[in-house]
C-alpha cells in the first residue's frame, strides 16, 4: 500500500467484505478503523489486526461524526482512505401476496445503504479536505459499495437495487466536485459473493448460484473485493467510476 494511504477506516468492517478488506489494508501497513453497528464485531476485528474498533451506525450523522472525530483522536490524523462496506440486504416484492406495501422496509433500506454511504462520504470528504496534499496533490480517496443489483435487480430486490442504483449515480458527481480537493470517488459493484446467508444454504442451492458465475465458476470470496480496494489505492488515475467485480455473472430475473 502506499504509503500516502497510511490510516483508512472501513464501515461494515465486523464482517464480510469489511472485515476482508478491513484486515487487507492491515496487512499492507495501513492503521485501519474498524467501523460496524455490532461494536463487539468491530472491536473483534480492530484487535485481530491492531486497529481501533468503533459501533457506528452510519445513518446517523451524529454518530458518524463522533466516530471520525475518535478516529482523529487515536491516530492523530484523518483518514486518507474511507471504504464504506456497511449495508443490508433486503428482499420482498412491490406487492406482496398478503396485499401489504412494505414502505417502511424500502424506507430502510434507503436510509441504511444510500443515505448512510451519502453520510460517511460526506464526512470523509470534510475530513480529507483539511489534510496536506501530497507530491501528486491527493488528499484521499473514497471507495463506495454497490452491488450488480443495480443494473441486474431481481424480482424482490426493488429496494436494494434502488439503493444500491442511488450509490453507483452519486460516484461521477461526487468524483467530479471533490476533484478540486484532490479526493478520488470510486464505487465497487460486487455480483455473487460469499456472505453469512451463502453459507447457510444447502450444497444444491450454491451449485446452483454458482451455475449462473461464467468464469472463475465460483462465489466471489470476500478478499477479492478487498484485493481491488486495495488496487483502487495504487492507481492514482481511477477515478469516478463504478467496476463491477462479478465473474461477468449477468442476474436473471428471479
Amino acid at each position: 500500500m502506499r504509503e500516502s494511504f497510511g490510516t483508512a477506516l472501513v464501515t461494515g468492517g465486523g464482517s464480510g467484505l469489511g472485515r476482508a478488506t478491513a484486515r487487507h489494508l492491515a496487512a499492507q501497513g495501513c492503521r485501519v478503523a474498524v467501523l460496524d453497528c455490532d461494536l463487539a464485531a468491530a472491536e473483534s476485528v480492530a484487535k485481530d489486526i491492531g486497529g481501533l474498533g468503533l459501533g457506528c451506525d452510519v445513518s446517523d450523522t451524529a454518530a458518524v461524526g463522533a466516530a471520525f472525530a475518535k478516529v482523529q483522536a487515536v491516530f492523530a490524523t484523518a483518514p486518507r482512505l474511507v471504504v464504506n462496506c456497511a449495508g443490508i440486504g433486503t428482499a420482498g416484492r412491490i406487492l406482496p401476496r398478503d396485499g401489504a406495501l412494505p414502505i417502511a422496509a424500502f424506507e430502510r433500506t434507503l436510509r441504511v445503504n444510500l443515505l448512510g454511504s451519502y453520510i460517511v462520504l460526506s464526512h470523509a470528504a470534510q475530513a480529507m479536505a483539511g489534510l496536506a496534499p501530497m507530491a501528486d496533490g491527493a488528499r484521499g480517496l473514497i471507495v463506495n459499495t454497490a452491488s450488480v443489483a443495480y443494473q441486474d435487480g431481481q424480482i424482490g430486490q426493488a429496494a436494494y437495487a434502488a439503493s444500491k442504483g442511488g450509490v453507483a449515480a452519486l460516484t461521477l458527481p461526487a468524483a467530479r466536485e471533490l476533484a478540486r480537493f484532490g479526493i478520488r470517488v470510486m464505487t465497487i459493484a460486487p455480483g455473487l459473493f460469499e456472505t453469512p446467508m451463502t453459507e447457510a444454504l444447502p450444497e444444491d442451492a450454491r451449485a446452483a448460484i454458482t451455475a449462473q458465475i461464467p468464469f472463475p465458476a465460483r462465489l466471489g470470496a470476500p478478499e477479492d473485493f478487498a484485493l481491488l480496494v486495495g488496487q483502487i489505492a495504487l492507481n492514482p488515475y481511477l477515478n469516478g467510476e463504478v467496476i463491477r467485480l462479478d465473474a461477468a455473472v449477468r442476474l436473471a430475473p428471479r
